[in-house]
């Protein structure tokens, strides 16, 4: 009887899976339209006192996002007192709604990848994932392992999508 191989673990292929990437914590968001004034503008003075009184020790270790559910003008330095006080208890700050909080942490994850291992690899990176992986960590990724790596690809290591291969 002939014995059976494994073509895909013979292949050479790394796998890299998204998911297991997916930043560990507690997420939180904060919608400064609960502070606007009769629902159109922030009042400076009363924005400080919100601040002063607010109990920010609710995100502590959290990673937070800083958003205006309405179409309202915010000014910058509303964003920058709420990050300088959240500095002290969240593990990240994002302006930005929570989809923006993904992309950046996932952006930071990658981005702290050590490349090296993928040096003249076969990469896949694998498609299916249960968390919610953004797009923008598929694209960020690929131009991350574009300069060392053999070729990447998409899918599965049965059923795979070509993305780029080293001419």
């Amino acid at each position: 009887m002939d014995e059976i191989v494994n073509k895909v673990a013979a292949s050479g292929l790394v796998t890299i899976d998204l998911e297991e990437l997916f930043p560990s914590g507690d997420r939180a968001s904060i919608d400064l339209a609960e502070q606007l004034w009769q629902g159109l503008a922030l009042r400076e003075k009363d924005f400080r006192a919100w601040i002063q009184s607010y109990d920010w020790s609710q995100y502590q270790g959290k990673h937070v996002a800083v958003f205006c559910s309405v179409d309202a003008i915010i000014p910058a330095w509303a964003y920058m007192l709420v990050a300088s006080v959240l500095s002290d208890y969240a593990t990240t700050v994002v302006h930005g709604n929570t989809s923006e909080l993904e992309r950046v942490l996932f952006r930071n994850m990658i981005d702290s990848l050590d490349v090296n291992e993928y040096v003249d690899k076969r990469c896949v990176v694998k498609g299916c994932s249960n968390l919610p992986v953004p797009q923008s960590a598929y694209t960020h990724l690929v131009s991350r392992l574009r300069p060392v790596a053999k070729s990447i690809m998409f899918g599965e290591p049965c059923s795979t999508v070509p993305v780029y291969k080293r001419g």
